[in-house]
């Protein structure tokens, strides 16, 4: 029997759980946190996919490749998009409860760059809590073994190979965990921007963690800004299905801006519509643009009852008045190369969901992509991770762990640490945001190496942490800087955009 150890709790990880227990694997899944504080939990838009008559394999695969900029591998896409019905299929069995209309058809919407309203939802703006729900669920009915509160130190290597992982328990003690395969399944790394729609968990720690093992990490620079973030208090996403049932946005002069920007307006790709957005701030001295879901009035309470609740917890009534919202970091469409089957370029070390690159999203990912590249190249690499055959760790092996037990817990260094992660996010916001030029990112990549020189090695969670945040932070600056034209996500605004691409990216 094939021992599995997934690290991480979201739509990919715990749906390659799953799959590889199907396949006969003995599956231990760990989780940073509690298990069902991922990324997924806080997906409000839905699910893309070919579930109705009218729709087709062939649109969805268009509208995938035009809003990537062309910059996805068809290949991936193709298996996105096919392999989407069934995965839809079985959450449904799973016990997903996606929304319904009064005949218990399945309720369709339209999103930003669909040329066919093939979004599903469920609870109205809380799709990615119901599947979480359920997957969790369907895990602890298998039996699987779930490790909260445990943080990955590295993937354990023997041979060249991954033959488990260096985890850390809720009591800092540092042991080894032996797999056959390692599935990173970890997220992405939202933290390492000042604002970002990511829970606090999403610190890039698979793919630091891969990175010193030597996988190959791709498309780093690509880096997705959610246009529609509410302004006001804690960073809170304005699903884009809001825009796709008709909200507009408004400058100060109470314009619609976007008209200028593309023809699609609000329905835009996301990287149109977060750098219109951040043209029209800058326009007026950096306060927010409007929202503008009047026209929507009291259909909003019951059709997007989440944001409802986090609107008027800030004293704000959207069924009257406009909202402020600004962009936010909200998905890497970068992160550790997989082929179609979730392996890395080291054997035994599989990544799925927005831990891998896959190649699905290219420069830009058409929204609720995400929640179905989880589930499909999730079940892919569960079930190849279930087949997979490496030297089996054992404790008799030499194991030096990378953290450290002298010194670097003191509160000198936590403070340091706390000092460090706040004046990062706040560089790479400033200098690896929405618009990048060569000066700051080289301003960014001299300070980040600075600080890798400097900080004690990691003793703890929080040290852990914020050695992934540097690592990853590092590698999104190294690449952005190697991409001199600006493309889908990646702006340069001290380069023009790349002519075969431009019409492609918007």
């Amino acid at each position: 029997m094939s021992r599995v150890l997934v690290v991480g709790s979201g739509i990919a990880g715990l749906t390659a759980a799953l799959t590889a227990a199907s396949r006969g694997a003995d599956v231990t899944v760990v989780t940073k946190a509690g298990v069902s504080d991922a990324a997924t939990a806080h997906a409000q838009g839905g699910i893309a996919g070919v579930v109705f008559p009218d729709d087709s394999v062939a649109s969805h695969e268009a509208d995938t490749l035009r809003a990537s900029a062309r910059l996805a591998d068809p290949d991936a896409v193709r298996a996105l998009v096919a392999g989407g019905t069934e995965a839809i299929a079985w959450l449904i069995d799973l016990g997903v409860r996606f929304d319904r209309d009064a005949a218990g058809h399945l309720e369709r919407g339209l999103e930003g760059a669909h040329s066919y309203p093939r979004i599903l939802h469920a609870g109205g703006d809380a799709t990615g809590a119901e599947i979480e729900r359920a997957l969790v669920a369907a895990v602890r009915a298998a039996g699987i073994a779930v490790h909260e509160r445990t943080t990955l130190v590295d993937v354990a290597l023997a041979g060249g190979a991954a033959v488990g992982a260096h985890l850390m328990d809720p009591d800092g003690a540092v042991y080894a965990e032996a797999a056959d395969a390692v599935v990173l399944a970890t997220g992405g790394a939202g933290q390492v921007y000042a604002r970002t729609t990511n829970p606090a968990v999403a610190t890039g720690d698979g793919i630091a963690a891969a990175l010193r093992a030597g996988a190959e990490v791709a498309g780093m620079e690509f880096v997705q800004f959610h246009p529609t973030v509410l302004a006001e208090g804690e960073a809170f996403l304005v699903s884009e299905a809001v825009r796709g049932e008709g909200a507009v946005l408004l400058d100060e002069a109470g314009a619609r801006f976007c008209l200028d920007a593309h023809p699609d307006a609000e329905l835009a790709p996301r990287d149109v519509v977060a750098r219109a957005i951040a043209e029209a701030m800058a326009r007026q001295g950096g306060r927010p643009v409007m929202l503008d879901a009047n026209a929507l009035g009291d259909e909003l309470p019951e059709r997007f009852p989440t944001i409802d609740r986090a609107v008027r917890e800030r004293g704000l009534d959207w069924t009257r008045e406009p909202i402020p919202v600004a962009p936010a970091a909200h998905y890497l469409m970068g992160g550790v190369v997989t082929d179609l089957e979730g392996r890395t370029s080291v054997p035994g070390l599989y990544a799925a969901g927005e831990t891998a690159h896959t190649g699905v999203h290219g420069a830009n990912r058409l929204a609720s992509n995400s929640l179905l590249e989880g589930v499909v190249f999730g079940a892919r690499a569960g079930s190849a991770a279930a087949r997979s055959r490496t030297t089996p760790y054992t404790t008799t092996q030499k194991f030096t762990p990378t953290v450290t037990k002298t010194g670097s817990r003191s509160p000198e260094h936590k403070n340091l640490r706390r000092r460090v992660r706040s004046e990062l996010r706040e560089l790479m916001w400033r200098e690896a945001g929405l618009a990048r030029t060569e000066a700051g990112l080289a301003r960014a990549a001299d300070r980040i190496d600075g600080w890798m020189r400097e900080l004690p090695e990691p003793a703890d969670a929080m040290g852990l942490e914020l050695r992934s945040l540097l690592t990853v932070a590092r590698e999104i600056v190294r690449a952005a800087r190697a991409r001199t034209g600006s493309v889908g996500a990646h702006f340069r605004s001290d380069a023009a955009p790349i002519p075969a691409l431009e019409e492609a990216s918007c």
